[in-house]
């Protein structure tokens, strides 16, 4: 009885170009996640940005904001301002700490309506306070809108019994927010037609 050795197959030129082709963008993509989450735990935060929109996230960066006396807080199209800045008077934070904004319309122009107020304030680092449940969508457009100027982002999320947002809102916000970066704008308009 004779035994035959068989050859290990080999793969073709073009099924090694396509486990690279895929490959190299997850590496890429993998590598720049790790290195944000790290950058994020590394750098102290210059301000507070509380994304408005529930109370409970405004209490929650009061709380944050009564601990940390050196930070503004900047809120954005969060609640009315009498009853924000009362929320942090209570909290025992100075209002002259506390910059007001209700520019933003959506997730996607909170960040862009302040990326450059922030950078000229020379804040290169902020603590991004929202919701549980939106904190991955946030992250995702802050990453994009302040990465783009250097500002880097601690999350802090404000607990909540709701689900997560879905991917398609996240990876449509997303896309908007790279859209600003070409265009300047959120393309808030081309969202509405669909």
């Amino acid at each position: 009885m004779v035994l035959k050795l068989s050859r290990p197959k080999r793969k073709s030129p073009l099924t090694k170009l396509r486990q690279v082709m895929i490959l190299l963008p997850l590496l890429t993509v993998g590598s720049w996640w790790s290195y944000k989450q790290i950058q994020s735990y590394l750098v102290k935060p210059e301000a507070i940005l509380v994304l408005g929109g529930h109370e409970e996230r405004e209490r929650f960066a009061a709380h944050l904001a009564a601990k940390n006396p050196q930070l503004p807080i900047w809120v954005s199209s969060g609640s009315p301002s009498n009853y924000v800045k009362r929320i942090f008077a209570n909290a025992g934070v100075n209002s002259d700490r506390l910059h007001l904004d209700y520019k933003a319309k959506d997730t996607v122009t909170n960040f862009t309506t302040l990326v450059d107020k922030l950078k000229a304030q020379g804040i290169d680092s902020v603590y991004l306070i929202t919701s549980e449940n939106h904190m991955r969508r946030a992250r995702i457009i802050g990453e994009i809108v302040f990465g783009s100027r250097g500002i880097i982002i601690k999350p802090v999320a404000v607990p909540s019994d709701a689900p997560s947002e879905s991917w398609d809102k996240c990876l449509r916000d997303g896309a908007r927010a790279f859209f600003w970066l070409a265009t300047g704008s959120t393309g808030e308009k081309l969202i509405k037609m669909f």
